[in-house]
């Protein structure tokens, strides 16, 4: 869709695999629309929504599940370190000469969206996902509980790209103890593509309630 000059959102995203693919498609179709005739670009613009805080969620469960003090001690990082990590994947896939020959049309590149950045576990502090994924060309979607929160006791400073080798760290520690991040997002993307077409259809089922009281 890229290809035919539209807005897109790619949603449901929870690896870094996952992200990097949706990054290379977006500058594909980009190419491709160049290569239709497109003069200027910058009327293309696109997100790629990265769901945070599920990650945690399962990461953690799947830590406790192994019980070891170094894996226990990795509760609550794994979200932001991916988060970290995919924006580094940001910054090298939008710069060198096959982004810029599109940007020198116009391109702008695709944003970063941080999905679900209100944390699930009370123990966590309430802006974690605010906070820690602060930079540019990020966006971050905040329910209004956490938009309250980061108003009354948000830190607003550059954090995205900053600690990423603790971010590496944590990746590695991951896999050290066990957890297999492919599995996790594999099986949140499952869970994200089931509730999202359980939300579809109800709707669908309201529209047609709806035009048959109508009728």
């Amino acid at each position: 869709m890229i290809s035919e000059g539209r807005n897109i959102n790619v949603t449901l995203i929870f690896s870094l695999d996952r992200y990097q693919k949706v990054m290379d498609a977006y500058i594909s179709g980009l190419e491709r629309w160049a290569g239709s005739g497109a003069t200027d670009l910058s009327s293309v613009a696109s997100v790629a929504s990265f769901f945070i805080s599920r990650v945690d969620t399962e990461v953690d469960h799947r830590l406790e599940a192994i019980g070891q003090d170094t894996a226990l001690a990795l509760r609550g990082k794994a979200a932001v370190a991916q988060g970290k990590l995919a924006y580094q994947a940001f910054l090298r896939t939008f710069s060198g000469p096959r982004w810029q020959a599109l940007a020198d049309r116009g391109a702008v590149p695709q944003r970063p969206l941080w999905a679900s950045t209100s944390t699930k576990n009370p123990d966590y502090p309430d802006t974690l996902y605010v906070d820690s994924l602060i930079g540019p060309h990020t966006v971050n979607t905040l329910p209004d509980a956490t938009i309250d929160a980061f108003a009354d006791h948000g830190t607003v400073a550059r954090a995205v790209d900053v600690d990423v080798i603790d971010a590496q760290s944590v990746w590695a520690g991951l896999a050290e103890v066990g957890v297999d991040m492919d599995d996790v997002a594999a099986t949140l993307e499952r869970e994200g593509v089931a509730s999202f077409q359980k939300s579809f259809d109800e709707l669908l089922d309201a529209l047609r309630q709806k035009a048959t009281e109508l009728a």
